[in-house]
């Protein structure tokens, strides 16, 4: 039997025999390869995994020259249109509609997309996700464009297209209490609604007790306020309050940046992990992107209270930065989980940049190997949400499963499957993908959605976009004076 005789969506009936060149199996507390391995799966859970399976099963499909892997963890996954694209080369933020203007407070901020706009883009990166790999993701989006927060409805939608996808999501509306305005040129002030930020808090623990557990467990819940800088301490202690009742994590985005550590400092006297840890905030459900601006006592204090940092190398590549370093953080106990949080949402890529990035930084091979990388993607992902039944294959597991084409004509020669998918491939070698035994991607072709089509109507909601920054940038400059082009026109 082959792959193309499975139905696009649905969990097959009875046990399948996966086999392949290579498979990551794993014991022992860690990943083990197999050469011509075979999985087999049933009923969304991993049966077998090794080189023969003695039982009866209702199919066998050879996958040949192929690495069968559990489907990549992805902590920081962008589920919107990447605007952070539109800064790398265009600065600064204040004058590139990154910070809201005085005017725009004025006039009253407004949703730069409507609900139907939303709940699209959530689908088509959900889409993205699974074509690259990942099989677990918690979304992340950007509240630049947005009237205040994230809503209740447009995330009830991103669940309906997770189930219908078959994608697992944790999902919850980021929220906030305040934000930067600038009030002349180059001149940022924060500005808080607190009584704002904790009904958004609210709405988000209302939405996780609806939605948790829903499609068989494929959506979960999380709670997402957004970064450090626009949080209060109030904001923060009843968060971390609510984690705990509901045991699920919270992800929240500090040690990001210069005008977060500018910020905090000036607001608080201190950098973001320390001012956290003041307050007992610091625990092991919290997920924090990106440490990027950490310190040597925020590292410690990280290490110290089991935070997971989400790792997104590929983000901070191009702009000319990187975490500092995988392997200093690894040696430190730090639990580094990997996140995209770019478009496209290439796991695969992201495991090569941050290697490179890492040996850039000083890691020897030894300090940082590929193998660590995945190791991040998998086991510490499904270990950040305290989930030992993901990111893993073996007895027990769910059967979230990508299959990497390893006779792909651009790859080769191939030495170890590994190596040779992180430092010689992408995320477009991606062959096939189950999420809880269920096929939801196979050959470019997503279950749910026309990736085609959506991708030129994801355009097209791009453009209208951009056509709508000058009313949120500083002085209301013509778009081409906010991007120009990379050469001028002919």
């Amino acid at each position: 039997m082959k792959l193309s005789d499975l139905k696009l969506g649905e969990r097959p009936a009875g046990r399948t025999l996966l086999s392949a060149r290579w498979v990551v199996g794993h014991r022992d507390g860690g990943h083990r390869l197999v050469e011509n391995g075979e999985v087999v799966i049933e009923n969304g859970e991993v049966l077998f995994v090794g080189r023969k399976f003695d039982g009866d099963v209702a199919r066998r499909i050879d996958l040949g020259d192929a690495l069968v892997s559990p489907g990549f963890i992805d902590l920081d996954a962008l589920s919107d249109l990447d605007t952070t694209t539109l800064g790398f080369d265009c600065g600064p933020a204040w004058a590139k509609g990154r910070v809201w203007p005085q005017s725009y407070v004025e006039r009253g901020p407004y949703e730069m997309y409507s609900f139907e706009e939303l709940a699209f883009q959530k689908r088509f990166a959900f889409g993205q996700l699974l074509l690259n790999g990942i099989t677990t993701a918690l979304p992340i989006a950007s509240l630049f464009y947005r009237e205040w927060g994230e809503t209740v409805a447009e995330f009830e939608a991103a669940a309906e297209a997770a189930g219908e996808m078959g994608l697992r999501a944790w999902l919850g509306p980021a929220y906030r209490s305040g934000g930067m305005v600038c009030t002349a040129p180059g001149v940022l002030e924060q500005r808080f609604d607190e009584a704002r930020g904790l009904q958004g808090l609210d709405e988000a623990i209302d939405f996780v007790k609806a939605q948790a557990g829903r499609f068989g467990g494929l959506v979960q819940g999380m709670l997402s306020p957004d970064r450090v800088e626009t949080c209060t301490e109030t904001l923060l202690k009843r968060t971390m309050a609510a984690s705990a009742d509901l045991d699920i994590p919270v992800r929240l985005h500090m040690a990001q940046g210069l005008m977060e550590r500018e910020t905090v400092a000036r607001l608080h006297g201190t950098t973001a992990p320390q001012w956290l840890a003041g307050f007992g905030a610091l625990n092991d459900r919290l997920i924090a992107p990106h440490a990027v601006k950490a310190t040597a006592e925020d590292l410690k204090l990280y290490a110290e209270h089991g935070v997971t940092v989400a790792h997104c190398p590929l983000v901070y590549a191009r702009g000319g930065d990187a975490l500092d370093s995988f392997g200093k953080l690894r040696a430190m106990g730090i639990r580094i989980g990997m996140g995209t949080d770019c478009a496209p949402p290439d796991m695969v890529l992201n495991l090569a940049v941050g290697v490179m990035a890492a040996r850039m930084k000083g890691d020897s091979a030894e300090d940082t190997a590929p193998q660590h990388l995945f190791d991040a993607a998998t086991i510490a992902g499904a270990d950040a949400l305290r989930r030992p039944d993901l990111g893993r294959l073996q007895p027990g597991a769910k059967a979230d499963i990508a299959i990497f084409d390893l006779s792909d004509k651009w790859m080769a020669p191939r030495i170890d499957p590994i190596r040779t998918l992180i430092l010689g491939a992408s995320g477009r070698v991606t062959r096939a993908v189950f999420v809880d035994g269920r096929l939801s991607m196979r050959d470019g072709v997503v279950h749910g959605i026309d990736m085609e089509a959506a991708r030129t109507r994801a355009q097209d909601q791009f453009d209208g976009l951009l056509r709508r920054y000058p009313d949120r940038t500083w002085g209301h400059p013509d778009v081409e004076d906010i991007f120009p082009p990379s050469y001028p026109a002919l």
